[in-house]
């Protein structure tokens, strides 16, 4: 799924290609991605049509177009991506909604496994998302209120960090990284962390995260592409998340792997050793 990174990269090819465009036409080609709608996809399109694009806008994981008071929220799901096209272009497999422009350009919203998602929020064109935390690219993050929010909570640095209500943007790779970086095992109790090891947990997800905006994000397939269909490059510089059995960067130790949330955490066993409770 994508994380900051990546969303932030189609935030940005979209801010350039759609922003104060006018959606002269929109045509639903599957009403899965527009089903939070309440009157169906033929609404959905009447109701974008003659909209224009005030401002591309993002809060962690989620962007949205800001149409006057309104929003269009994106959720990208597992493979949701947009692609800009001219009008005559083919449309690439899984197309599902398509945006004509009025710079003769055509918005494609595309998606594999239909996870992701489109809706129309009215009146809530600043801040659709409430619900979400800020995130560590925002003006309004305080790393050292969420650091002292994180120690005061009963559970794991690794849930932590991943919840989007404490902290937004962070997903599995980037949270995997960030505790390798900062030496903190992912079972770690928040109520065992120091006030030290929260803040270096908190600075080094900001810092992976920034690194891989600027080489656009994390793709291992063609599901995370730019608007323009292009990968990202930080896979390349990955340290622990997908390097199972791989020696650590830092010390040599082969990464390890264990199950978690339904999913994995890649984790160096030296470099971030397992919380032992005090005999």
């Amino acid at each position: 799924m994508p994380e900051l990174p990546e969303v932030e990269v189609v935030r940005r090819g979209l801010q350039h290609h759609v922003n104060g465009r006018r959606i002269e036409g929109v045509t639903v080609l599957h009403p899965r991605p527009v089903r939070s709608h309440p009157v169906g996809p033929d609404a959905f399109a009447d109701d974008l049509t003659g909209r224009t694009v005030d401002d591309v806008l993002r809060r962690g994981k989620y962007l949205w177009l800001r149409l006057g008071d309104d929003a269009l929220v994106v959720h990208l799901g597992m493979s949701g991506q947009f692609r800009v096209n001219t009008p005559g272009d083919e449309h690439v497999r899984h197309t599902r909604v398509a945006f004509a422009l009025d710079d003769g350009t055509e918005l494609r919203f595309v998606d594999q496994r239909m996870f992701g998602g489109l809706d129309l929020r009215p009146g809530l064109g600043e801040c659709p998302v409430p619900h979400i935390a800020p995130d560590p690219f925002a003006a309004d993050y305080d790393a050292t209120a969420v650091a002292a929010t994180m120690r005061a909570r009963r559970t794991t640095v690794k849930r932590a960090i991943l919840d989007q209500r404490l902290v937004s943007g962070i997903g599995n790779i980037y949270a995997d990284e960030a505790l390798w970086r900062a030496g903190v095992h992912f079972d770690h109790p928040t109520a065992r962390l120091t006030s030290d090891a929260a803040g270096r947990v908190l600075d080094a997800a900001g810092d992976v995260m920034r690194e891989a905006l600027e080489v656009g994000g994390t793709s291992f397939d063609s599901l995370y592409v730019n608007v323009n269909g292009e990968s990202g490059y930080f896979a390349r510089g990955l340290n622990v998340y997908g390097r199972e059995d791989l020696p650590c960067r830092r010390c040599g130790t082969p990464i390890a792997r264990r199950s978690f949330m339904n999913r994995s955490s890649h984790y160096c066993p030296v470099c971030q050793p397992a919380h032992q409770e005090a005999a």
